[in-house]
């Protein structure tokens, strides 16, 4: 295999494991302003003035790191 074949793959596979572990951050959910208290977070906004559901929090395999 030539040297520029590897480095291509090395990169490729880099770059691969990089956007999986990217797109695995965070927590879906609308964007809030940091002074949003935490009873309006992720609340979309609509006519009527309606409480979140309670959503359970999971725990997540990386969770310790963050």
């Amino acid at each position: 295999m030539s040297i520029g074949l590897q480095k291509f793959g090395a990169t490729f596979l880099m770059l691969a494991v990089a956007g999986l572990v990217l797109a695995g951050c965070g927590r879906k959910g609308d964007l809030d302003r940091p002074s949003t208290p935490v009873e309006q977070q992720n609340i979309r906004k609509s006519g009527d003035a309606r409480q979140p559901d309670p959503v359970s929090d999971r725990p997540f395999l990386l969770d310790p790191l963050l």
